[in-house]
């Protein structure tokens, strides 16, 4: 486990971070000395976060989508030219949902597990090979407490961010001995677009907020508890209200009172 004073001089790459949980993430690595590698598929939205950093001329922009592998191994050609090394990788784009089980189609099935799950894992397997080498270096996934609880309209997200965290797991434990360590983020309802991105069951945006992701955490609050807990070398990371965090340790103790209280909890 290694700890860290600060972010000096230390390479950060992070996904989807044109806006959301990734812009916070990423001003917050700034604030701690970080050089920050920001990659979302929008140039113009991703210069427009690196301008606000702090010192931004040591930022850098590079455009991919992240389920497209030809442009993921692209990206990291860029990160290791320009940059010379990783330290740490956060795997934070994504994608949810709001639909019944019922009512998602298999394509919307896919797309999501394409997101949370298949892209971050190849993107992580691309990079791997730097951080075996460097035998230092820390790679994070944002996952969700909904990968830790599963509630109603969301079972694709839920089942993605949970085989996330598991992945991460078995590799947290296949690279111990080479100086890599693995960290996992599970967010709460934070304050962002998330909710009007989330996919509906026929995949489509749907358009719109939820009362629970609008009366959440601030995003910076997340950005600047997620930094300080990776900092001191955290692996297991809870961030969100006391209902989530509350939820986390009670599926812990007794999955079945955890079911009996998301039966009653509205949560769309």
């Amino acid at each position: 486990m290694t700890k860290l004073d600060n972010l000096n001089a230390k390479v950060v790459w992070i996904t989807g971070a044109s806006s959301g949980l990734g812009k916070a993430l990423a001003e917050e690595c700034a604030l701690q000395g970080a050089q920050v590698v920001l990659t979302a598929r929008r140039f113009d939205e991703l210069e427009k976060v690196r301008i606000g950093l702090l010192n931004p001329d040591l930022h850098l922009s590079i455009v991919a989508d992240i389920t497209d592998e030809s442009q993921i191994r692209h990206a990291y050609a860029q990160v290791l030219e320009c940059k010379g090394r990783i330290d740490w990788l956060i795997n934070n784009a994504g994608l949810s949902q709001r639909a019944l089980i019922s009512e998602t189609t298999m394509q919307t099935e896919r797309a999501i597990m394409e997101v949370d799950y298949f892209s971050q894992v190849f993107l992580t397997k691309t990079v791997l090979p730097t951080f075996l080498a460097q035998k230092t270096g820390r790679i994070i996934f944002v996952s969700s407490v909904a990968g830790l609880l599963g509630t109603q309209y969301r079972a694709s997200y839920s089942a993605a961010k949970a085989a996330i965290h598991m992945w991460a797991n078995s590799l947290r434990a296949e690279v111990a001995e080479d100086g890599v360590d693995v960290s996992v983020i599970f967010p709460g309802f934070v304050k962002t677009n998330v909710s009007m991105n989330a996919l509906n069951g026929e995949g489509k945006a749907q358009g719109y907020d939820n009362d629970a992701t609008a009366n959440g955490l601030d995003a910076g609050e997340f950005a600047q508890i997620s930094v300080k807990a990776l900092l001191k070398g955290e692996e297991y990371i809870v961030v969100g209200g006391r209902k989530e965090v509350l939820g986390t340790w009670v599926s812990r103790l007794s999955p079945s009172t955890l079911y009996k209280m998301i039966r009653k909890a509205k949560v769309k």
